[in-house]
């Protein structure tokens, strides 16, 4: 069990059937009325966030999320296929699962699912992948700046902005966490 006061960010708890990850909280103590705990939290199934007050006392059950190094295989119409490192099983999932993940992962990487009770509901990419541009304008030789920067879509159809000295066919290394160019690789 966890009470309100006891809440900090990324705390999971379970309430009215749902579970919620704490994304921000403030312990308010106004001068007069008892003190409470003002909270963002997010619903870990669907996403959507609201911001919630509680009694500190208020008490909710713990949620455990399990995190599991999956590999993403191939898709086949709307499923998606990840195999479980250890056991080597199979898991589809439908695309509302893993769209956000889908803009960084190519056939054969390495992914990392979230799950309550055996049900998945994210799959996040690695922090840093390599991938290929398909197709952007021809690059500046000698512009090697970061100050100016071109659309590229890369091998997953996701497209990026990218300096200007970056061609097609070259490998770049991409933040998936807000989707930023870092470098270029080759």
């Amino acid at each position: 069990m966890v009470t309100a006061g006891d809440f900090r960010k990324g705390t999971t708890f379970e309430m009215d059937g749902n579970v919620y990850s704490v994304v921000e909280f403030m312990h308010v103590k106004p001068g007069k009325g008892s003190p409470f705990v003002r909270a963002k939290i997010k619903n870990v199934m669907t996403g959507q966030v609201q911001e919630t007050t509680f009694n500190p006392s208020d008490k909710f059950q713990d949620a455990v999320i399990e995190k599991k190094e999956m590999l993403y295989l191939y898709h086949d119409g709307d499923l998606y296929y990840f195999m479980d490192n250890e056991t080597y099983e199979q898991m589809p999932l439908n695309k509302d699962v893993v769209a956000d993940a889908l803009n960084f992962v190519t056939e054969n990487m390495p992914t990392t699912m979230y799950m309550y009770k055996g049900v998945p509901f994210a799959v996040y990419p690695p922090t840093f992948v390599e991938l290929e541009v398909v197709d952007t304008e021809p690059g500046i030789q000698g512009d090697t700046s970061k100050q100016s920067l071109k659309p590229a879509t890369l091998s997953t159809g996701y497209v990026i902005r990218v300096p200007l000295f970056v061609n097609t066919g070259d490998i770049i290394r991409v933040d998936t966490r807000d989707g930023s160019y870092m470098e270029k690789i080759r």
